[in-house]
């Protein structure tokens, strides 16, 4: 096995194989596990690796990382026996389903001085990237406000309710633009089936920093996937489920009081913002594997993760 094929995935459902896929096209595959062993033998075969049992990999020395898809509930565990065997660790979201177990993730990775990264793969998208790079060249000033909405229907699970599946998609955007932990949270459930949490309104507010709403909905008529990111002198809008041209688009507007003291609004059209189209996962695995390799913090951290879990967490 070669330097440039040590990493592992374990857990070979729909973002197990998309991850299998990526890191085999990437060179850097090395094996897989499931807990369906002849699932993880077909990958396997199929990708040009070879399967292997989950204890097997993680005290393999030659496999350097693990890529680890499974069910929430069990991250915590596999993640800080693979970090304490000197493994490099990326967890598909959310890092854990309590705040005890995300801390436990973080304090082994700090303890054992290895990668611990979250699959916030939307951190990685091109058109965030943009977004980022267009606040900091300045053109909507100072970011007042976040708003994000993702809307859909379905994706009804009795161990997964619509906030903790889908929310940790944009509070990973939130915090990266906040730069910090918010110093108020205040998560609104609503249910609609009679049960579990279908739809969400989650109120975050920052030192120094903007203010957020994020609403997620597994029942909404509708589907929508749309980030705004406010400033004093305009809004950039990222909608994701438009084509590339058109997913970010810069809206310039201006409000203020007047001499006689009253508002005054200016509002432009809006001005396309061009984003080359990418696959965001494979970002996410290209950053993992130079994290991996140099040691610098992951822009989707552990404690970026365990910061989503503990606002999740305040959930009534």
């Amino acid at each position: 096995m070669s330097d440039q094929q040590s990493v592992a995935v374990i857990g070979c459902g729909q973002w197990g194989r998309n991850h299998v896929r990526t890191l085999a096209g990437l060179g850097a595959l090395a094996a897989v596990a499931d807990r369906h062993p002849e699932r993880a033998a077909a990958l396997a075969q199929e990708h040009g690796a070879h399967a292997a049992p989950v204890e097997a990999l993680v005290a393999d020395r030659a496999v350097k990382a693990l890529v680890l898809a499974l069910p929430a509930e069990e991250n915590a565990a596999l993640a800080c026996a693979a970090l304490e065997a000197g493994k490099h660790v990326l967890v598909e979201k959310p890092i854990a389903l309590t705040v005890a177990d995300a801390e436990k993730m973080v304090a082994a990775a700090r303890d054992c001085g290895r990668v611990l990264m979250v699959g916030h793969v939307l951190r990685y998208h091109n058109a965030f990237r943009a977004l980022v790079g267009a606040i900091e060249a300045g053109r909507i000033g100072k970011v007042r406000h976040i708003q994000s909405h993702r809307l859909g229907f379905g994706k009804f699970y009795d161990r997964f309710d619509a906030l903790w599946d889908l929310a940790p998609h944009d509070l990973s955007l939130v915090l990266s633009l906040a730069e910090g932990a918010p110093r108020s949270v205040d998560v609104r459930p609503v249910s609609v089936t009679g049960g579990q949490t279908d739809m969400a309104h989650v109120h975050l507010d920052f030192a120094g920093g903007p203010t957020a709403h994020i609403f997620v909905s597994r029942h909404s008529a509708y589907g929508e996937r749309r980030f705004a990111a406010t400033g004093e002198t305009g809004t950039l809008v990222w909608d994701d489920l438009a084509d590339w041209p058109d997913k970010l688009h810069l809206v310039p507007h201006t409000v203020r009081r007047g001499d006689d003291g009253r508002w005054q609004q200016d509002k432009g059209e809006a001005q396309p913002v061009a984003v080359e189209p990418g696959m965001a996962l494979t970002d996410e695995l290209v950053h993992f594997l130079d994290c991996v390799r140099t040691g610098a913090t992951p822009l989707s951290s552990g404690m970026q993760g365990l910061d989503v879990v503990r606002i999740l967490s305040t959930a009534p």
